[in-house]
């Protein structure tokens, strides 16, 4: 069963917006080689000074070798003016019969 992973981290998501805005190849070229490693579901939130990124993955390992093996995402965190290391958290789904959507 797959995982949704959260990834938060603190910095200013105007400047990732920039980013995108000067390099428009650079996100989804980076959303290509996760689809490769199994992801089948991003997206970007943020607050006034949090990053939040919502993915699902097959599983935690999926996750984990994408990650390792993008160095480019460190480059966007220090864009971003991130100081702190992200915070990775990986979610079961729970089916309780409630679901919307």
């Amino acid at each position: 069963m797959s995982v949704l992973m959260t990834l938060r981290i603190s910095g200013d998501a105007t400047k990732l917006e920039g980013l995108a805005d000067r390099d428009p190849a650079a996100f989804p070229a980076v959303s290509a080689r996760a689809k490769e490693h199994g992801m089948t579901s991003h997206r970007f939130y943020a607050t006034e000074d949090q990053i939040l990124v919502v993915d699902e993955w097959p599983n935690e390992q999926a996750f984990r070798e994408f990650f390792e093996t993008s160095p480019e995402i460190g480059g966007f965190m220090q864009e971003a003016g991130v100081t702190s290391p992200p915070e990775a958290t990986f979610w079961r789904r729970l089916n309780l019969g409630d679901e919307v959507g």
